[in-house]
Parts: structure tokens; C-alpha cells; sequence
């Protein structure tokens, strides 16, 4: 099966949605240049959602990835909040951070029927899930105008249930990878592997193609994967540093120090594990004494803190992702570097 001409790619290269660092502006870019531009919704209302898929459809003629999360919203546990909080209490004391200030919300949103019938406004191509699918009804939603389902797998039972689900590929994301995992079966972190070891255990037991995520940041790593069978590749920590990202002074100043080199899966940030540079929160905070809520209130907590140490020029509190390899971050333009990333 041609992935390319299956998700409207010249290239077979996915810019990796990435919330909280990216919106349209990278997409536009990456899908102009031929490959498929991804648009991660995780963290955005309908009305901002309207707007970035409005300026993708007006700025792009091609193809483009829309992303959501489809976790289950937690059932909200006080005892585990309050201790979580307490185990906070000296960062509030040492930034003068009174929590009172905390929101209430973390903005992580799963996909939803609002989000739904924001979508069908524009019929985008392509339609991806983090965390497993969403219920059946949605998903036969977003079939209903012609999208490809795509969506993430970290090990070979996972990508076996999308495969039975009906998606039309699946992600195979390495424990390389920056930013959330996307396990959904279990959550034994013992399980997850690397993605030179996922990528052909999935190509060998799938018929719909596979498409591999995860310390992927040159030409030589997408040369490798690609011989392994992937049909495409998907990158996010290589476009951190492009300009239209997103990406904030201090996580831009991390990724290019000696800091980088050292990544390690954390669940302190959102309450799920991720994969992020390690910091002083990382390294002071042991989730195995303090549990933190589950995902994503976690970073309700955190949120006050991270925004008076990030003025202060502190990454402290910042979740920092970035895959196991940030060698490849350039401070290019996003399209020069998917066309280097492809060959092209």
C-alpha cells in the first residue's frame, strides 16, 4: 500500500503533532513542502481549534494531520491532590507561589463530539489518536467524510487491536520518543521497546503499513527505519528548534546544551509517563513517595510554578521532551528541514 498517495505526501515524512510547542504555522510549512503537517488539538478549545484548522485550509493546498488524545478523563481523587500538593509546598514557598492561583483545569482535553463537529467544518485527510481510539461512534464520525484514521503503538498487541479497530496505519512509537507515551493497553513500562526493535516486529505481523516514531533525526536514521519496512517516518524532536515552532527560551536553550543528552520517562509533569530532559523537578520529585494524580491533573499543580520559573529564565519546572537524540535540532526553516530529513 502507497502511504504517500494514501495520506497525500510527496514525502514520506510526518511532522509529529506536538502540543503545547507547535500549532498551524509548522503544519503549513511541513505539508508545503511535501510532507504531511500535523496539527495537535490535545490542548486546544473548538474556538482556537477553528481558527488554526481555518488558516491551515487557506494556507495549504495539501494534506494535513489533525491530532487528538482520547485518555478518560480521571475521577478527581482529593486525598491524592492535596498530597501532591504538599509535596509542592517548598516550590510554592521558595517562588512565592500562592496556591491559590492553581487552575482548576490542565487543558488536556480527550476527543470529543465538539471537537468532532468542529472537524467536519473542514474534512482534513487525515485524523490521528494518541492514547488508543476514541468510542466507536466518534471514530465512524470521522470516517463518515473520507479521513484516514491513523494512530499510536508502542507495542506489537497494541498495533495488533488498532490493526482489528479498522485504522488505515499504524504509529509505531519507540521508547526514544520525546513527549507522551502512547501505551494504552497496559501500563507496564517493562514492555515498551526500542523503535528499531518495534518497526519490524509490527511490519511483519500487520497488513496496513507501519510508520515509525522515535529518535529519528537525520536522513541516515529515516534511510534505516525505511529498511526495516517502515513506510514512513514521523519526527518531532528533530523541528524544535525551527522557527515556527513554538518552542519556549528555556526549552530552546536546553535543547541545545549538554543537558539534552541526558532524557529519562518521567510522570511528574502530567501524571503519564513522558520523555523529557531531565530537570531539577525530575530529579527532586520521586513519584515512587508521592503519587501524582493521574493524567492529566498532575499538571494542574505544576502550572504556577513552571510560569514564575520560566520568568525568572528557570527551567525547573518546564517539561522539556525531547527524544533520546536531539543532535538533529536545527534552528532552520521547518520545509528546509523535512526536505533534508527526506533526501530531497
Amino acid at each position: 500500500m502507497d502511504v504517500q498517495a494514501m495520506l497525500g505526501m510527496s514525502m514520506p515524512l510526518i511532522q509529529a503533532p506536538m502540543a503545547g510547542v507547535q500549532d498551524s504555522v509548522m503544519a503549513i510549512e511541513v505539508s508545503n513542502a511535501g510532507g504531511l503537517g500535523s496539527l495537535p488539538c490535545a490542548m486546544m478549545g473548538t474556538e482556537l481549534m477553528r481558527e488554526e484548522l481555518h488558516a491551515l485550509r487557506t494556507k495549504t493546498t495539501k494534506a494535513y494531520n489533525v491530532n487528538f488524545f482520547v485518555h478518560k478523563p480521571p475521577t478527581p481523587d482529593e486525598a491524592r491532590e492535596q498530597a501532591w500538593r504538599a509535596a509542592l509546598a517548598p516550590y510554592f514557598t521558595e517562588l512565592e507561589v500562592d496556591p491559590a492561583t492553581i487552575p482548576s483545569t490542565t487543558g488536556r482535553m480527550p476527543f470529543s463530539w465538539e471537537a468532532a463537529r468542529v472537524l467536519e467544518e473542514f474534512t482534513p485527510k487525515v485524523v490521528s489518536f494518541h492514547f488508543g481510539l476514541p468510542e466507536d461512534d466518534l471514530l465512524r464520525h470521522v470516517r463518515k467524510w473520507g479521513a484516514k484514521v491513523l494512530a499510536t503503538a508502542t507495542t506489537l498487541e497494541e498495533a495488533l487491536w488498532l490493526e482489528k479497530q479498522g485504522v488505515d496505519a499504524v504509529i509505531a512509537q519507540g521508547l526514544e520518543a520525546g513527549g507522551h507515551r502512547g501505551n494504552f493497553l497496559n501500563d507496564d513500562l517493562t514492555t515498551q521497546m526500542g523503535t528499531m526493535a518495534l518497526v519490524p516486529q509490527l511490519v511483519r505481523a500487520l497488513k496496513v503499513p507501519v510508520i515509525a516514531a522515535g529518535g529519528i533525526t537525520d536522513r541516515a536514521s529515516v534511510v534505516a527505519a525505511m529498511r526495516l519496512g517502515a513506510s514512513a517516518v514521523q519526527v518531532g524532536t528533530t523541528f524544535l528548534l525551527c522557527p515556527e515552532a513554538k518552542t519556549s527560551n528555556v526549552h530552546r536553550a536546553a535543547l541545545q546544551s549538554p543537558s539534552a543528552r541526558h532524557t529519562a520517562l518521567t510522570r511528574v509533569f502530567t501524571g503519564r509517563p513522558a520523555r523529557g530532559i531531565v530537570n531539577r523537578l525530575m530529579r527532586e520529585v520521586n513519584p515512587a513517595r508521592v503519587v501524582p494524580p493521574s493524567f492529566p491533573l498532575a499538571a494542574a499543580a505544576l502550572a504556577p510554578l513552571r510560569v514564575k520559573a520560566e520568568r525568572n529564565g528557570s527551567a525547573d519546572f518546564s517539561p522539556l521532551w525531547c527524544g533520546q537524540n536531539a543532535t538533529g535540532c536545527k534552528a532552520v526553516p521547518a520545509a528546509q528541514l523535512a526536505r533534508q530529513l527526506a533526501g530531497v
